[in-house]
């Protein structure tokens, strides 16, 4: 199971100045990027980095620029979504980061449950590294 962890603050840019509209959930999911406007039109299949009701970061390996229209399909559900390259990022290992904007608020995309508003990170409850002790055998008679 993946490892899911949130952030309130920031944009997808990474400053801490702006507060978010929704929360980031940092999970990695797979995802479909589908861009009929680039000649050639693409199809890649990556994961995401972290999802949001407005969006996801990705990597990928096409290339893309600001602005361009392209398609994001769930493939556990086939759904597939108008979205918007807002953002690119930092370039590793041939992929690059790239931040992606809805047409729409669209958080059922996901079939995610998003923690509330209020929920504070800080304050999950975390398993305990050390072992329980089993209970005392009972006296021998």
């Amino acid at each position: 199971m993946a490892e899911i962890k949130t952030s309130v603050h920031g944009s997808v840019e990474g400053s801490g100045s702006e507060r978010r509209r929704t929360q980031r959930v940092q999970i990695a999911m797979p995802i479909i990027v589908r861009s009929r406007e680039s000649k050639p039109p693409f199809e890649e299949k990556t994961q995401t980095v972290s999802v949001n009701a407005n969006g996801c970061l990705i990597r990928l390996q096409g290339a893309v620029v600001r602005t361009q229209k392209l398609f994001l399909v769930n493939p556990q559900t086939t759904e597939e979504l108008p979205c918007t390259v807002m953002f690119l990022g930092k370039k590793d290992a041939g992929k690059t980061e790239v931040g992606i904007e809805f047409a729409e608020a669209s958080p059922l995309f996901w079939r995610i449950s998003f923690p509330p508003e209020d929920w504070d990170p800080s304050e999950r409850k975390r398993p305990t590294t050390t072992p329980v002790a089993p209970p005392a055998a009972p006296p021998r008679r």
